[in-house]
């Protein structure tokens, strides 16, 4: 399952982290690294951008690059 099906108050953890180049690491700057648990938090009306929980803050993340980040 990918970041970006995961429903609204599931906590998930990141088994790995796609993409390529500055976005893959973009996405690891920004703490979304293997083993790290997620809380999906809120959605956007329209589905996108979606709303994450991780490491004691709030980060926002487009559904095309959550899309990107497998998680169990």
């Amino acid at each position: 399952m990918t970041l970006d099906q995961v429903p609204i108050g599931q906590e998930v953890k990141i088994t790995s982290v796609g993409g390529e180049g500055e976005l893959r690491c973009r996405l690891l700057d920004m703490g979304l690294i293997p083993k790290t648990l997620v809380r999906v938090q809120k959605v956007a009306p329209m589905g996108d951008p979606i709303e994450l929980h991780l490491r004691g803050y709030e980060l926002t993340l487009r559904k095309e690059d959550a899309a990107k980040i497998e998680v169990v």
